[in-house]
């Protein structure tokens, strides 16, 4: 059932499967995080994503909901985020996460912008490392450009925007007390989403 379904979500759309084999039959491997090569095996299904891999002998895929439930259970963190989250604006990857600390790399699509918001127990620091961002800061709108940095305050509105037809990467580092995606305040209606916070 497990292969079924893999394989009809995959139907129309081309896959980019970094993986060598060799001897390997009866086998579903997909890997989105880095090459990964086998010898001799059979009848496995192995899939890698970039926060968690999974292997398990193909006659048993049905087990598979099991061994989630119980990691739901645990309160895994992989059952609740993911490394790569998709946004109507583009999306970010968790690079790093510390104690009170973390690194994402944001992408946002040309012509897209993050609302107006503002967190109530986290600063943020931003370096654009490719594209230019128009970024509000409380009531100063600055223009950031490659290899620039800007500081974000805790509590301070802010908003960036990609106003040019090229795609916008920034590293973003958040520091503070509390770092979930929950502590925002948003301003602005934009992609059907409501202003909520306080």
């Amino acid at each position: 059932a497990l292969l079924r379904r893999l394989r009809r979500r995959r139907a129309g759309r081309r896959l980019k499967v970094r993986r060598r084999s060799r001897d390997t039959r009866d086998s579903y491997i997909r890997s989105d995080a880095g090459l990964v090569a086998t010898v001799g095996v059979k009848d496995l299904v192995l899939v890698v994503t970039e926060d968690a891999v999974l292997a398990a002998d193909r006659g048993r895929s049905q087990d598979i909901k099991q061994v989630v439930d119980r990691l739901e259970k645990n309160r895994r963190v992989e059952c609740q985020q993911h490394r790569t989250t998709h946004r109507p604006w583009g999306w970010f990857q968790l690079l790093h996460l510390g104690d009170r600390y973390q690194v994402k790399r944001l992408y946002i699509r040309p012509g897209a912008k993050i609302q107006l918001q503002k967190h109530a127990q986290r600063a943020e620091h931003w370096v654009v490392v490719d594209g230019h961002a128009r970024v509000t800061l409380d009531n100063d709108i600055r223009m950031i450009g490659k290899d620039e940095s800007i500081l974000i305050p805790v509590g301070s509105t802010h908003s960036v925007e990609n106003s040019t037809d090229a795609p916008l990467v920034i590293v973003e580092v958040q520091s503070g007390g509390y770092l979930g995606e929950d502590d925002v305040t948003r301003f602005e209606t934009l992609y059907g989403t409501e202003p909520i916070g306080d």
